[in-house]
């Protein structure tokens, strides 16, 4: 079978967006609008892909001449659809760790306008052992530091040379606490009070993004590249819906006039109700229903919503107390949770839960402990199922033969992979190597202390709500000792 860049024309643009993040999601968000953007208006630009772990998807993109494919499936007033696209937008991918000289030229593009990422949850984060001398600095923030100062110095600080930075990850002001990372960097690094006015012209937005993006998809990989005629390594699957809130200072829609591409583009001056709907609703749907479903058995989120058990704990957790905990109109939060439920259901979407499941410790704090402390304040007591959630998620983390960012736990049997920060992974290592295989009731007792306990995770000790301490060593107990299953079963005995 030919190759795509076999089938696919390649179109050379300027390159006007620096992209941080080479994964499923953007390439099936961000870059598949500004395709849709280059046929519809005059844009005229190309994104330039950057890994920002030395590890990651450039080879395979950069072989394929940044041109991939996605199916976007789902349903539409009742009808199913499928759209294929193949993707033009991408001009090459860079490896800062081998490839820092050529990152930096990237900054000397006057084309160049604008910044993008997704690094995850745990991607905008400070490193103190970064310097403006490593090649390439560690964190996310601290490469967009170095980036930007050598805009600076190569424009001579022209205003007019100035980004527009709008990071994607599912964070709250993820713009603004980029902004304050990229100005805790230049002063630490002492680059200068003429830097900092000069960062003051680039515009860091808040934004929002809302489109379930499966990625690869493994199991129809080869009749989807005999029906496109090629194959395509990059092959992306998301569902047709999509939105990006973006909150800004200025008004950029002429420069990225998405929404007169007919794309569902919204900017703002306030996008926090936009932000606490979907990320508590639809993410925390996620990320407090999937690791408990996975223990069960379940792989996909279509299996999830198909089993009676995990979906009766699924909507409890969403109707029964992430709703009651967000500030809002309780009718318009329902029909949205109705709609994401039917979202969920897509039967093309192969939403795996392992996918899910990458970093659920800062998405846990990000998706789901917000709504369970909004409970608590109020309803005054305890979430039974989001509690439940806990749980499941240090049951998740039960693994060892620790490497790196990833290890080994084990389900029926079978190995999967648990990924996290290295850090995060070594806690729940030690935690479980000292507890033993099957830990007893005094040693579930003091994994729950120490989760619970860990502020650093989560922003404060978490044994301060009462009941919680006990109902999540309650549940991860009878979750390691009698199973998944039978601890929802339990649970919904119990509430």
């Amino acid at each position: 079978m030919k190759k795509i860049t076999d089938a696919v024309q390649t179109v050379s643009r300027p390159e006007k967006v620096l992209q941080f993040g080479e994964g499923n999601f953007l390439r099936a968000f961000v870059d598949w609008q500004i395709d849709i953007l280059n046929e519809k208006t005059d844009f005229n630009g190309g994104v330039v892909l950057v890994q920002p772990l030395e590890q990651g998807m450039g080879d395979v993109i950069n072989e394929q001449k940044g041109l991939y494919t996605t199916i976007l499936r789902g349903v539409r007033t009742g009808k199913t659809l499928e759209e294929f696209r193949a993707v033009t937008s991408v001009s090459r991918c860079l490896n800062p760790f081998t490839q820092f000289d050529e990152y930096l030229r990237c900054a000397e593009n006057p084309d160049l306008r604008f910044l993008v990422s997704n690094t995850t949850e745990a991607g905008i984060a400070y490193n103190a052992a970064d310097r403006l001398s490593d090649r390439p600095p560690q964190s996310f923030p601290g490469k967009v530091t170095a980036f930007l100062f050598r805009r600076f110095e190569h424009f001579q600080g022209d205003p007019a040379r100035a980004l527009v930075c709008i990071p994607c990850e599912l964070i709250d002001k993820n713009g603004d606490k980029l902004r304050e990372l990229v100005e805790r960097y230049a002063g630490e690094w002492r680059l200068g009070g003429a830097f900092l006015t000069w960062l003051g012209s680039c515009d860091f937005c808040n934004s929002l993004v809302d489109r379930i993006v499966p990625g690869y998809p493994t199991e129809e990989a080869a009749s989807l590249g005999e029906k496109l005629g090629y194959e395509d390594k990059l092959l992306t699957a998301a569902e047709i819906f999509h939105l990006w809130v973006i909150e800004t200072r200025g008004d950029y829609s002429g420069e990225l006039p998405l929404a007169r591409a007919g794309l569902n583009v919204i900017q703002t001056q306030d996008l926090s109700f936009y932000r606490t709907r979907k990320v508590r609703i639809l993410n925390g749907a996620h990320t407090s229903s999937v690791l408990a479903a996975f223990l069960c058995g379940l792989d996909t989120v279509e299996q999830c919503i198909k089993d009676p058990l995990v979906v009766q704990m699924m909507r409890r957790a969403i109707f029964e107390e992430i709703i009651p905990s967000i500030d809002g109109d309780a009718a318009e939060l329902t029909h949205y949770a109705n709609d994401v439920l039917e979202r969920f259901a897509n039967p093309y979407i192969k939403h795996r839960i392992l996918s899910i499941a990458l970093n659920s410790v800062s998405k846990f704090k990000t998706r789901v402990l917000p709504s369970l402390t909004g409970y608590y304040a109020k309803k005054g007591g305890l979430p039974p199922v989001l509690a439940f959630s806990l749980a499941a998620l240090i049951a998740f983390y039960q693994g060892g033969n620790l490497a790196g960012r990833e290890m080994t736990g084990s389900r029926n049997g079978e190995a999967y992979p648990i990924q996290d920060d290295e850090g995060v992974l070594k806690r729940f290592a030690g935690l479980y190597a000292e507890a033993g295989e099957a830990p007893d009731p005094g040693g579930v007792r003091k994994i729950v202390n120490a989760v619970l306990s860990s502020a650093d995770w989560w922003g404060e000790d978490l044994r301060a709500y009462p009941g919680l301490e006990d109902a999540v060593c309650g549940s991860l107990t009878a979750i390691l000792t009698d199973g998944a299953r039978s601890a929802i079963e339990r649970l919904a005995v119990k509430s």
